[in-house]
């Protein structure tokens, strides 16, 4: 095949698709969110879950059918996800299941730089980390063959930098030598179907207890695996360093040390322990250079491995080559304070600066959240106190209702946008009904009609799905009212700023519970939604008006 200049996340979206993978679920969130739309450009079959939980067990589901799945998320995603993921690792899968975190070292656009090699330990999974975009597409191969060999969902660990970043691929196979695991190659997706096996699916404690013991012995197999498979290698420079290495890390210390020696891992678990030790012993020095918490560090020398890891300093934010070359040098001294840039700040035509203003003048405690709402907390507004997870802030500000005196609890409100209310927020507001506080609550859903923080992707309340056809809309305000939410008013803040003020006071003032659902399309995807929407009007039509050849004319759907 032709080479390509892919990202990393574009790269695993075509190696899905050579390795026939038959589904495709996530969750958007940088830097992950490209990986199912480019998967849906190629053909693949992809679609957009509520949340990473959903997407995950609907994977699951899929790979004990026998099918190849990638289900996608970014870091804080697996968070979501991880209740069905550590019980996946005891009832193990038929199929393929290949889960990917993108987790963002740096923060560029997350609330925490958490490092998920910590899950595959946790949870007892393998754990795959390409450097690159050509490895991004090898190693893909190998998870399907590793997942399908141990009957395991493996953990497919991307980062910032190598998702986004863009580099050659040779699609069918090693390309100019830089990638040390050759592909599978395409191949054919496997037919699905489906085998009782009640004692290893139903994880009830008499059946969990000897899934877990499988757990660790296929874990073993896999170690035993890892010391000669490819995807771990040994790079011979000189004795001094001896670095050891994963991940985009890999790159920047090849061009920080090119003398060195390396290993250079493919598999950050289970590790390849005798590799290492052989290495460590070879060499003068071994130094752990990674990015994130010391995972490698610890481990090794947990096994006995005499290694440097980097300074304490070194573990926040991400890795280049000049941090490199100051781990090496063991150099502790004030790092440079980085180069200041432009804050972000919401779109000058942001349906919700009307919100914001509104808050601010009211002088309101605002339980905020996940989106690019979130940039209400900069100037001018600073109209954001609290921004934890995904539809945490439902939950945040009943739990501020709960505990301040009544006048201060009065000017509690809580922020969600419509993304955020489908994929956590529901689960809030129940517990809003359930436990009112004394004073009521007030929640704001900004319905900017599409997931705009990560790109415009849809969600189940838009009524259209990845691929931007129709499909069943959830309604937020419907969902509110059959919940039991006393007040429940749909309002354009952008068309009645006066409007919307006076809701807000009028709201806060009752000791009611209220939903204010905030509607106005994104800026930047309103032209996109009247299209999406004429469109879906036009089939409407045609199937109206001539159902025998509607049937014919209407896109077939693979749901």
């Amino acid at each position: 095949m032709d080479r390509q200049l892919l990202s990393g996340d574009e790269a695993v979206a075509l190696a899905a698709f050579h390795a026939g993978v038959s589904l495709g679920t996530g969750y958007p969130g940088t830097p992950s969110t490209e990986i199912l739309e480019a998967f849906d450009a190629l053909g693949g079959r992809a679609q957009w879950a509520p949340n990473e939980k959903v997407a995950l067990e609907v994977g699951l589901g899929a790979a004990f059918a026998s099918a190849r799945v990638i289900v996608t998320m970014k870091h804080v995603g697996l968070n979501v996800a991880a209740d069905p993921l550590f019980t996946a690792a005891y009832t193990g899968v038929s199929g393929a299941l290949i889960v990917v975190s993108a987790d963002d070292p740096g923060m560029s656009s997350s609330q925490n730089e958490q490092d998920n090699r910590r899950y595959a330990i946790a949870a007892g999974l393998p754990m795959l980390e390409p450097s690159d975009s050509q490895e991004a597409y090898d190693f893909f191969f190998t998870a399907v063959e590793v997942s399908e060999r141990w009957k395991l969902p493996v953990l497919y660990r991307m980062t910032t930098r190598v998702c986004h970043s863009k580099s050659v691929v040779t699609p069918a196979g090693r390309g100019d030598g830089a990638s040390a695991a050759p592909a599978m190659g395409p191949t054919p997706a496997p037919a699905t179907h489906f085998e009782h096996d009640i004692s290893g699916r139903v994880m009830i404690p008499a059946n969990a207890r000897p899934a877990h013991r499988r757990l660790r012995a296929k874990l073993a197999e896999i170690a035993a695996w890892a010391e000669a498979a490819p995807i771990n290698r040994v790079e011979r420079g000189g004795p001094d360093p001896g670095i050891v290495t994963s991940g985009v890390a890999y790159l920047h210390a090849v061009e920080a040390a090119p003398q060195a020696s390396f290993l250079k891992l493919g598999m950050t678990h289970p590790l390849p322990l005798g590799l290492a030790r052989s290495f460590a012993a070879s060499v003068d020095r071994t130094v752990v250079i990674e990015e994130g918490d010391p995972v490698l560090a610890d481990a090794l020398r947990a096994a006995g491995i005499a290694v440097e890891p980097g300074a304490e300093m070194y573990r926040f934010g991400e890795l280049d080559v000049a941090r490199v070359r100051r781990i090496l040098a063991r150099d502790t001294s004030p790092e440079p304070a980085p180069a200041r840039g432009k804050p972000p700040e919401l779109c000058p035509a942001c349906p919700y600066h009307t919100v914001y203003a509104t808050i601010r003048k009211l002088d309101l405690i605002a339980a905020g959240d996940i989106g690019c709402y979130s940039l209400g907390v900069l100037p001018p507004y600073q109209a954001m106190d609290t921004c934890v997870a995904m539809g945490a802030s439902i939950g945040v500000g009943l739990g501020l209702r709960h505990a301040l005196p009544p006048e201060e609890a009065r000017r509690v409100v809580s922020i969600i946008g419509d993304s955020t209310f489908v994929h956590s927020g529901i689960s809030g507001l129940v517990e809003m009904a359930y436990n009112p506080p004394e004073t009521g609550h007030v929640v704001i859903v900004l319905d900017n009609g599409t997931t705009a923080m990560t790109g415009q992707q849809e969600h189940p309340a838009t009524g259209r799905r990845l691929d931007h056809g129709p499909t069943a809309r959830l309604s937020i305000e419907g969902i509110a009212s059959a919940i039991g939410i006393d007040s429940v008013t749909v309002i354009d803040p952008y068309a009645d700023p006066d409007g919307f003020e006076s809701l807000l006071r009028e709201r806060l003032a009752a000791p009611g519970l209220s939903v204010i659902v905030a509607r106005r399309p994104c800026i930047l995807a309103a032209a996109d939604i009247r299209r999406y929407e004429q469109q879906a009007a036009g089939l409407r039509a045609a199937a109206a008006a001539s159902p025998e050849q509607a049937a014919f004319d209407l896109p077939l759907s693979t749901d």
